[in-house]
């Protein structure tokens, strides 16, 4: 059986981190996408904003602010082993602002390399 895992993170620098011990559970391969949220995407959120911004912000325009893993995980993976080792490098996931994890089987898969 095969897994779908995906991964918000809300802090993207933990990015590499993260797929380190991704690696290390048995994750052979990822789709990053970088995204943003309907709160931010709103407004609901906002960065600390400068009282005198630097061209360059005004120039980089709406910032993504998350990163979206995707992963087809093989039946070796641990679920729970993947999001252990996932929240001890983001921390709690129940606690705001350091992501999402979700695992769905997938009934069908074509195209993932054999190991």
């Amino acid at each position: 059986m095969w897994n779908l895992a995906m991964l918000v993170i809300d802090d993207a620098s933990k990015l590499d981190e993260v797929l380190k011990v991704w690696e290390a559970a048995g994750v052979r391969g990822a789709t990053i996408m970088e995204s943003s949220g309907l709160a931010r995407r709103r407004g609901y959120l906002q960065d600390d904003l400068p009282l005198f911004p630097s061209v360059s912000s005004l120039m980089q325009g709406n910032k993504n602010h998350n990163v979206t893993i995707f992963a087809v995980l093989e039946e070796s993976v641990g679920v729970e082993a993947l999001l252990a080792e996932t929240e001890r490098v983001i921390g709690d996931l129940s606690q705001p602002n350091t992501g999402i994890f979700t695992v769905m089987p997938l009934s069908y898969v074509k195209g993932v390399r054999e190991a």
